[in-house]
Parts: structure tokens; sequence; C-alpha cells
């Protein structure tokens, strides 16, 4: 590597971790809270450790511990049952059975004791049943959560019940006939069995216990050795920085100085770049003055880049955004709105953003409809609260709120207005300075795009005049052409049907020749609006040619095209067009198809749409005919 990019870099790590791009008492102040830094983390460090430690060491001694002592006792009171049981088989006293007897059910009751305490926690008294004396007392925790302790609980249970049964079988037959010892050996095999099951299940038991208990102990050495090595690294590692910190503060606050001179010396060489800025490795008091400079280069470098983009922008939509952008991320407005005003008409709406709720609107939503009622629209020019309160009528006042409206003048007059909102709660606006050095800004990026937006609303306008029927307003043939892949794409996605119905005027040709041209327009105008008027707001009516009309119903269902057919007919039949010399009567044939179901091509189902239509021409015209494959005599399309 480079020698140059070795020194950049440790400059740079350097300037990192002394804080040069703070001013000077905030680095003292941050060192101290460096320091105080390292400290919070051995103590953090420290505490996780001792909480870890805690959790494991009251885990062994509050769970597992008393748990496996219970088993533990539960065992050894199974094998006590056991030496019970074969004494009692061998024993010919009946005084000295009865007492056997009484102690092993006593023996029993222990156990059932024990498993109460395992299953709900709580105090465990441990009595000798030879001579009645506390063996010892202890606490335990219940196994609720330890799957394995809650499966023993339920398995021992279940066994401790047996075992009573068994043993009542047990002695009862012992009691019976005391010389039979044949028929009390039966009785003793099935018992001893079943203790010997109830003894498995309790071992292996504890020997899950002391497995778990291991674990434990383990994960407690490991937490003390991480600790340890950690705490030893953080302490090397905060002499290390702390060392370093120390050597080049001096130099962080020395260096800008030098660099402030020999920049701007540079700069009265006569270097007008407007990228290059003076290299100022602080920003302290020191680099206050450097900074402005950069500020302002800045500030006209940026706007001039800002023009060169939306200037290759593709749509009006994306110049409004980079605005909207530009005077939130660089500018520093956080609330703002942007208006746009169509040329030849008293409405407004919002272009950045697009959308607004109740909340994001600072006007009045009177506005949108009249866009006279705007101030600033209205007189051209800019309108300030902070001027003149209360200056604007429309301005939903909200306490603390100021606002700043610049016109966009475009072609002569008002094309949009630019809203600025400040909260004069908010700090950063408390300096009357600071907001109008953002509103000077703001004004620069707003004019700067003016002249972008001019041209682009221009192309617009010649696009939608390319797009659309010039007589009728209806979108034309390209437009269809345009959009029926995303069209299409949608219906298929969504698993509906489009719906096409081809309009044409009976005799059309006879209201050119007898009534002239002028009439002919007027009923086509009037035929377009009541085509419009009998489909939904979502349907697309286009004029496909001369009189001829299609229209595309999108995601219907089955046969629902018929229905909306014939309504168009009717409004048709029943108009009556005014000519120069009275009313006129017109009637109209259609030719309905339906895709995907009559084909998988969108364009061969208008050609179906339009075989039916001259089907209906054919058959008696004022109709509605549905295309049916019999119809169609192409072999291709």
């Amino acid at each position: 590597m480079p020698e140059n990019n070795v020194k950049d870099m440790s400059r740079r790590f350097i300037n990192f971790i002394t804080f040069v791009d703070l001013p000077i008492k905030k680095k003292f102040r941050l060192f101290s809270v460096g320091v105080l830094f390292w400290f919070v983390m051995l103590f953090v460090v420290t505490m996780a450790a001792l909480f870890t430690v805690n959790q494991k060491t009251d885990n062994i001694v509050r769970d597992l511990i008393p748990q496996d002592r219970l088993a533990q006792k539960i065992a050894r009171n199974i094998q006590s049952l056991n030496l019970d049981a074969l004494e009692l088989s061998r024993t010919p006293d009946i005084r000295s059975a009865l007492r056997r007897i009484e102690t092993s059910k006593a023996r029993l009751e222990d156990i059932s004791a024990f498993l109460s305490a395992l299953q709900t926690g709580g105090r465990v008294n441990d009595y000798s049943r030879e001579n009645g004396k506390l063996i010892e007392t202890f606490t335990t925790s219940p196994v609720r959560g330890d799957l394995a302790g809650e499966k023993y609980v339920r398995e021992m249970t279940t066994l401790q019940g047996i075992l009573v049964k068994k043993f009542q079988a047990f002695t009862d037959q012992k009691m019976e006939n005391l010389r039979d010892s044949n028929r009390g050996n039966v009785k003793l095999k099935d018992y001893q069995q079943t203790l010997d099951e109830a003894l498995a299940l309790s071992n292996n038991y504890s020997a899950n216990t002391s497995h778990l208990y291991t674990e434990n102990a383990g994960t407690i050495n490991s937490t003390v050795t991480y600790t340890t090595t950690i705490v030893v690294v953080v302490l090397v590692i905060a002499m290390v920085l702390l060392g370093i910190f120390t050597i080049w503060i001096s130099r962080s606050i020395a260096n800008p100085v030098k660099s402030i001179i020999e920049q701007i010396h540079a700069l009265g060489t006569g270097d007008v770049d407007l990228s290059k800025k003076i290299a100022i490795h602080s920003k302290d008091e020191i680099g206050i003055l450097s900074a402005e400079f950069n500020g302002l280069m800045e500030s006209i470098h940026g706007m001039t880049t800002f023009k060169k983009v939306i200037e290759e922008d593709d749509t009006l939509e994306d110049v409004y955004s980079r605005l909207g952008n530009v005077l939130r991320e660089h500018v520093g407005i956080d609330e703002f709105l942007i208006y746009e005003i169509p040329t030849n008409q008293n409405k407004m709406s919002p272009v950045f953003p697009l959308v607004l709720s109740d909340n994001e609107s600072f006007c009045s939503p009177d506005i949108l409809d009249s866009s006279e009622l705007c101030k600033a629209k209205k007189t051209s020019h800019a309108i300030s609260s902070m001027v003149y309160p209360h200056i604007c009528k429309q301005f939903q006042i909200e306490q603390g709120k100021e606002h700043y409206c610049i016109p966009m003048i475009i072609g002569g007059g008002t094309g949009g207005v630019v809203q600025l909102v400040f909260d004069k709660a908010d700090p950063r606006y408390q300096d009357q300075h600071d907001i109008d050095r953002k509103v000077f800004k703001a004004r620069q990026y707003v004019k700067e795009s003016l002249s972008v937006i001019e041209a682009k609303r221009l192309m617009d306008t010649l696009r939608d005049s390319a797009l659309k029927d010039s007589l009728t307003g209806l979108y034309n043939r390209r437009f269809l052409q345009e959009c029926t892949e995303n069209m299409v794409a949608g219906v298929m996605r969504r698993g509906k049907n489009i719906g096409l119905i081809m309009c044409d005027l009976d005799y059309f040709k006879q209201v050119n020749d007898v009534y002239g041209h002028n009439a002919g327009d007027a009923v086509l105008k009037e035929t377009s609006d009541l085509i419009r008027s009998s489909v939904r707001t979502s349907d697309l009516v286009i004029r496909f040619g001369g009189e001829e009309f299609l229209v595309v119903l999108l995601d219907t269902n089955k046969d629902e095209t018929m229905k909306v057919a014939e309504k168009i007919r009717e409004s048709v039949q029943n108009a009556k067009f005014k000519v120069q010399d009275g009313v006129l009567k017109k009637t109209i044939s259609l030719g309905v198809s339906e895709f995907p179901i009559d084909t998988q091509l969108f364009w061969q189902a208008i050609k179906y749409a339009d075989v039916a239509l001259y089907k209906a021409k054919e058959t008696g015209r004022n109709k509605v005919i549905r295309f049916s494959e019999e119809m169609w005599t192409g072999e291709q399309f």
C-alpha cells in the first residue's frame, strides 16, 4: 500500500477518535464521556456476567438440587417399600405384619407428598419412618416449564396410584391367610415389579437432573472465563485510545489553522471551480469561516447540478419529487407542500406529497376547487405570515405555525404554489435569520426549476393531445396500443375478463350529407357522452375511427358485457340530437366479445367484436350481437 494512503488512513482514524470535527469544548467534554463510557462498559460486562452466574446458580440451588433430592428420597422410599414387602411376606405374626403394613402406608404417603411438592413447590419435611424423627426440612420449586420434570411427576403419580392398589391387594391376601405363603407371593411379585418400575423412573430423572447440574456448572465456569478475558481486552483498548487521544488532541486544534491559511491562499489564485471546497478537517470555532464559504459554494454548485438533473427527468412528477426532496434534505425544511395549478383551470392539486390527509394539509380544502382563494396564486407574489400575521384567510392557523408561500410563475401566470411551514416551537426555527436563509435558498431552487417545469408541462400537453381525440375528448387508438400490455396483465392476474363493445352509429353518413359536418360533429360528441354515462368511470371509451367507438369494460363477469351494450343501445335510441332544423333521432349497432373467453389474444377479441358489429348491421341494425365462432371465417388473425 502506498505510503500516502497509509498516512491518510492513519490521519482519519486519529481524527475520529480525537473528535476533531467537534467544537473545542465538546472535544474535552466528550473525552470525559469517553472515559466514562469505558467504565460503563466494564460495569455492563461485569453485571451481565454476574447476572448469568446468579441465574445459573439460582437454578442449581433453587431448582435442580431440591428436585434431585426429592427424586432420591422417592427412590429411597421405594427401596424401603421393597424391603418392607419382603419382611411382610415372611412375617407369621399378625401383630408384626400390621406394624409393617402401617410403615409401608406411611412410606407411600411420603412418596405422594414428595410428588406434590415437585408439582406445586414449597416446604418439604422428611421424617424417618423407623423412629418418627425429622430428618431434614428444605424448600423446592415446582417443575413447571421443565418437560422432563413434568413427565416424571405425571408418570410417577400414575405409578404411585398403582402401587397403592397393588400394595392393598398384597396386604389383603397376606392378612387373609398368613400361613399360605404361595398366594401371598403371587401378589408380592406383582407389587415388586411395579416398585422396580417406579425405582427406575426415579433413577432416570435423578440422572437427568445431574446432567443439567453439570451443564449449568459449565456455563458458570465459561462465563467467568469469558468475562475475565473481556475485561482485560477492554482495559487494554481503553488505555491505548486514551494515550492516542492525549497525544493528538493538541494537533487536531492546531492543524485546521494551517489548513485554512493554505486553502485561502489557493483560492486567491483565481480558481473558480464551484465544486472545490476548502479542505478543513474540523468543525470547531476555527473552521466556522471556512464552513460558511464552503456552504455558499456548495449551494451554487448544488443548484446548478439540480437543474441539470431535473432537465433529464422523464416526467413532471419526477421534477416535483426532486424539488420536494431538495427542500427537505438540502434546504432543511421539514413541512411543506407543492401545489400545481393546471393551465386554464380554476383548480389546484397537491403534487408533493400526492395525497394529503386532513392533518397534513395546512390550508382550507376549498382552495383545491377554487384556486383564486389562494392569495399567492391570486396576487402572483410571495405571501408570508411572518411579515403580516393572518395575511391569508385560507391558512388554517395552528399554534406557533407560520407559512411562506412562493408562487411558481409559468408562462406569465401562476402555475403552482410552494408552501413552506415553520413551527416556531422548533428550536431550529426560533432564529428568524436562519428562517430567512432557508426561505431564500428554497426560492432559488424553485426559480431554477420553473423553466424545466414549464417545458415538461408543455410536453405533457402535447402528449395528451396525441393520445386523445380532439373532437370528443375520448382516448384514441394510440392510447389503447400503449396501455394494452399493462391492462391485460392486470386483468389476467386478477382472474377477471375484459368486455369489448364495438359501437357504430347507423346511417351516420346521411347526417353529414343532409345536415352538414357541424351537425355530424355535434352528434358524435353527444353520442360519446351517452356512451360514457352508460359505463363505469373505471372503464375505457375509445373513439376507434369515424363514427365507430370501442368500449373496454374492465374486470367483468361472463355475459355482463351484453347488459352494458344493451344499455348503450337504448340510451342512443332514446336520445334526441339537436340539429339546426330541429331534433334528430339515431340508432346504434353494437358487437360484443369477451377476452379471454372468446380468444387468448386481446386484439383478436377486438376483431371479433368488430365482426359481431357488422353482423348486427347486416341483420337490421339497432341491435346488439354477441360474437360466436361461426361468424369468424378468417384462417388466422
